[in-house]
């Protein structure tokens, strides 16, 4: 599998998160690769930087956005915001280092991302 930053997707992040004034999502500890080798289904996945390192490596929490470019290049651009929108979702208003689930109290992940891309849509 290869890795290799994706400072577009990096752009477009910002400005999502800028547009949904989703205000707790420290922007710059967010890092944006694009791969190309994975059998994985996914569009995308996010990567954590759990506690017990953050605190054994003194560092501050950071999550990884992964897309899969074989899958998510072919998406519609409004897609590829829907598919950034969810990922920014796993992220908890804590910012911690860890992640939400799809399911969560009251709420559900892929609900929220289409109530989330209507308001930037208007």
């Amino acid at each position: 599998m290869d890795w290799q930053e994706a400072p577009e997707l990096k752009e477009k992040l910002e400005e999502i998160v800028s547009k949904l004034k989703m205000d707790h999502l420290k922007t710059k500890r967010i890092h944006c690769f694009r791969t190309t080798g994975s059998k994985a289904r996914a569009y995308a996945r996010i990567w954590s930087f759990p506690k017990i390192f953050q605190s054994v490596l003194n560092v501050e929490a950071a999550y990884i956005i992964e897309v899969l470019s074989e899958r998510f290049d072919k998406l519609s651009d409004e897609n590829k915001t829907r598919v950034i929108i969810h990922e920014l979702l796993h992220i908890p208003k804590n910012f911690s280092g860890s992640l939400l689930p799809h399911k969560y109290g009251k709420i559900r992940i892929n609900k929220e991302v289409e109530k989330l891309y209507k308001l930037i849509k208007d």
